[in-house]
């Protein structure tokens, strides 16, 4: 047996003992007041994770997960009077297109192969030639391909042409750069589970303190509606709705961590450290990468099944050493892997991920196999 399973899918991830700990901190009621502080803290705190945020932008905390996220931010903030500009080059990006169409949101669609980086050339002549386009949805990290987003182009052009920038950061917030300035941005979405190194069922929104000032559209959802979220954890730290209160308490300590460990900066150095290494192995094992390296987050990398093999069996022989990968999506979904390196991940451990992978990869796999 295994000495333990780590996770290597895109969330939710290996726990440390600090957090998985946390869980068992106590049992309290989401309307007691020790509960409505610890909610403004995490908020604080979550605004705090990168400087430019900080006193610019307010959290609020939801109980659900990152697509619930996503959805509350575009039903609260993506307008009915201007059109939603949705850059879709992947699963979560047809998703928000998906949200605003399930909301009755005007929106287009600047598609594109899943493969392939964003046409920013497209994008600017849909910017210059539109002004009815307000507003600009993106997902920042791709976790279909893994691909991160050239933010920094598109945000720029967010700003020449006077769009909002709401982002998907579900897999990248903790880890990965974000520059509220320099790229016109309003809100983002995030969750616990992923580069904070919480448990699954929270998620965030940040949003720029003018956006929460708006009177915004009217919502079409009770639940999703973020300005009632606000409202509310501002002014005393309760919430319209109940919190998964031990998630929470392992979010707190997650943070906690993440700021000891040196922060969002030292995540992304420690996530490349580990992915290179896997990189590395699996280029020695003659398996190719997706994508070219350079378009790779920090989080994850998505790389091709072997012709002797087929996903299944290689989940399922990885699974019985302690690793658990995953699998490509849709049209993808017969053709690639997906490795992520957020989590509780130790040297150990990715040495036995070596000896894991050259067992089921390795020369003599491909005989066995066939």
């Amino acid at each position: 047996m295994p000495e333990r399973t780590i996770l290597l899918n895109p969330g939710p991830v290996t726990l440390s003992a600090r957090v998985r700990s946390a869980l068992a901190r106590g049992d309290w009621c989401h309307r007691e007041p020790e509960f409505a502080a610890l909610v403004q803290d995490i908020n604080q705190r979550l605004a705090a994770v990168y400087a430019d945020l900080a006193g610019r932008f307010d959290a609020v905390l939801m109980t659900g997960s990152g697509t619930a996220a996503v959805e509350a931010m575009l039903a609260t903030f993506a307008a009915r009077d201007s059109r939603t500009l949705v850059v879709a080059n992947g699963v979560y990006g047809e998703r928000m297109t998906a949200i605003l169409a399930a909301h009755g949101r005007p929106h287009e669609v600047l598609g594109g192969d899943w493969t392939a980086a964003v046409d920013l050339g497209a994008l600017e002549r849909r910017l210059a030639g539109d002004p009815g386009i307000r507003q600009v949805a993106v997902v920042h990290h791709e976790t279909t391909t893994g691909r991160l987003t050239d933010l920094d182009a598109i945000g720029a052009l967010c700003r020449r042409y006077d769009a909002g920038l709401l982002l998907d950061a579900v897999s990248s917030f903790g880890a990965e750069r974000i520059d509220a300035a320099a790229w016109n941005l309003k809100a983002l979405a995030g969750t616990a589970n992923k580069c904070l190194h919480g448990v699954a069922g929270l998620s965030f929104v940040l949003a720029e303190r003018s956006v929460w000032a708006e009177p915004g559209p009217a919502v079409g959802s009770l639940y999703f509606d973020l300005r009632s979220y606000h409202r509310a954890q501002q002014a005393e730290g309760y919430s319209p709705f109940t919190q998964a209160v031990q998630v929470a308490f392992a979010l707190d300590e997650a943070l906690r961590e993440h700021a000891e460990a040196g922060g969002w900066q030292q995540r992304r150095r420690l996530y490349r450290e580990r992915a290179g290494r896997i990189h590395q192995e699996l280029t020695k094992l003659g398996v190719p990468a997706l994508l070219p390296e350079a378009d790779y987050s920090c989080v994850l990398r998505s790389y091709r099944v072997p012709a002797w093999t087929d996903y299944a069996r290689l989940h399922a022989e990885l699974k019985a050493r302690g690793f658990v990968i995953y699998a490509g999506q849709g049209r993808l979904s017969p053709a690639i892997f997906r490795i992520a390196v957020m989590g509780d991940i130790g040297a150990g451990d990715l040495e036995r991920l070596e000896v894991a992978l050259g067992a089921v990869l390795g020369p003599g796999a491909a005989t066995t196999a066939s």
